[in-house]
């Protein structure tokens, strides 16, 4: 029983900061990655970061000219890359 309700105070918490009753605990936000420059420092083609991202071409290209932004997961490891561009070649590996 305290898995359920400790999920539904969780859930009960998240209504609660949505409404603006309560503040989160927590925010994190990353900076919006420039996708053409990662790319273009790995030297990697759309199709290449696609793959090891495990999106997409459209949603690289629509990265790229700034159509839509990373989010989530996708933009923490974006951010990771930039910073430690091994990481990348890993993905792309496996």
């Amino acid at each position: 029983m305290t898995f359920f309700n400790d999920l539904k105070t969780s859930l009960e918490e998240a209504v609660d900061i949505k409404n603006g009753v309560k503040k989160p605990a927590r925010v994190t936000r990353y900076e919006i990655a420039d996708v053409r420059a990662i790319r273009e420092q790995l030297n990697v083609s759309q199709a290449e970061m696609a793959n090891a991202l495990g999106t997409s071409i459209d949603t690289i290209k629509s990265w790229e000219a700034k159509r839509r932004n990373p989010t989530g997961l996708a933009a923490k490891v974006l951010a990771v890359i930039q910073t430690n561009p091994a990481f990348f070649h890993e993905l792309a590996a496996h």
